[in-house]
C-alpha cells in the first residue's frame, strides 16, 4: 500500500514561488511513476509533471521552464518547485503514484494524496 501526503501549498502573488512536497510510503516498486496533477472546480484533473523510474520526465506545456520536479530518495519525498507562478496556476495540487510506467492519464494512477491548495493572486 502506498500513502502520499502533500504539503507546501499556500497563497502567493503572481511571479512568486512555492515548493510542494509529497512524502511517500510503501515499497518503491509501487511507485514506478510519480506525478503531480492539479484540479479546479471548472476543469478536470490535469497532469502537471510525471517522474518515472526509467528516468524519463514530462512536463505539461503550460509549466515548462517554470516548474521543476525532483526527488529525494533518502526521504522518499517528491518535490515540485514552482517559479514565476501565474493566476492560472491556482488549483488543488495532487501527488499521484502507480506501480507501472504511466504518463498524464489521471485514471491510470492507483494512489493519490489528499491535495494541497495553491492560490496565485494577480
Amino acid at each position: 500500500q502506498v500513502r502520499l501526503v502533500e504539503s507546501g501549498g499556500g497563497s502567493v502573488e503572481a511571479g512568486g514561488s512555492l515548493r510542494l512536497s509529497c512524502a511517500a510510503s510503501g515499497h518503491p516498486a509501487s511507485r514506478n511513476s510519480m506525478a503531480w496533477f492539479r484540479q479546479t472546480p471548472a476543469m478536470e484533473r490535469e497532469g502537471v509533471v510525471v517522474y518515472r523510474a526509467d528516468g524519463s520526465t514530462a512536463y505539461a506545456d503550460s509549466v515548462v521552464g517554470r516548474f521543476t520536479i525532483s526527488q529525494d530518495n533518502t526521504k522518499n519525498t517528491l518535490y515540485l518547485q514552482m517559479n514565476n507562478l501565474k493566476p492560472e496556476d491556482t488549483a488543488m495540487y495532487y501527488c499521484a503514484a502507480d506501480d507501472r510506467l504511466r504518463w498524464f492519464r489521471a485514471e491510470d494512477y492507483n494512489y493519490w494524496g489528499q491535495g494541497t491548495q495553491v492560490t496565485v493572486s494577480s
